[in-house]
């Protein structure tokens, strides 16, 4: 199964294969959970909705239409669960950043000011709106194209590079109020 592409993968889960559903989540399961640990700022509520997510795609699966990739499609599903779950709790906040993940060569020093370089950066992060923060979170920690972004989001890609001009513009007159040049990181 660790062979098949993803939408094979869907074929099989359609057709009722658990080994199928199993490899899809061990391929997907860390990037989405991250994600969803941001939109949500709850381990817990991530792990539910991650549980949901591939719930709705054992239910689904013969529904795939392969319009987008299998991962923008359980990105979507995975963020319009988040923002029902958002909904309810009327609270938001990134997560902690993978950057603090020590490095061998990493001294005491640089993973003090590495921290403090995060904290910065999650705390201006926290003070852009919903729309700018998901844009960042997506393209930035998730690696996804303007297109998926659209995609996920579902909006015009036109509007994808909107919101992220806007919030660049907005992250950097906030770290630049936060007393940090340009220069940085």
């Amino acid at each position: 199964m660790d062979k098949l592409s993803d939408e094979d993968l869907i074929k099989h889960i359609a057709e009722g294969s658990r080994l199928a559903l199993e490899a899809l989540y061990g391929r997907h399961r860390v990037k989405l959970y991250r994600f969803l640990v941001r939109l949500t700022n709850n381990e817990s509520a991530a792990e539910d909705i991650l549980s949901d997510v591939f719930f709705n795609v054992w239910q689904q699966a013969g529904r795939f239409e392969a319009r987008s990739s299998v991962s923008t499609w359980l990105f979507a599903i995975g963020r319009f669960k988040a923002l029902s779950t958002r909904r309810e709790r009327q609270h938001l906040e990134l997560g902690p950043d993978e950057d603090l993940i020590e490095d061998q060569s990493d001294d005491p020093e640089n993973l003090l000011q590495k921290s403090d370089k995060s904290k910065l950066m999650q705390n201006c992060l926290k003070l852009l709106s919903v729309p700018h923060r998901e844009v960042i979170d997506l393209i930035y920690y998730h690696e996804r194209s303007i297109k998926e972004v659209g995609e996920i989001l579902n909006i015009p890609e036109n509007t994808v590079k909107t919101r992220m001009f806007h919030a660049r513009k907005r992250l950097s007159e906030l770290l630049v109020a936060a007393g940090v040049d340009r220069g940085w990181p």
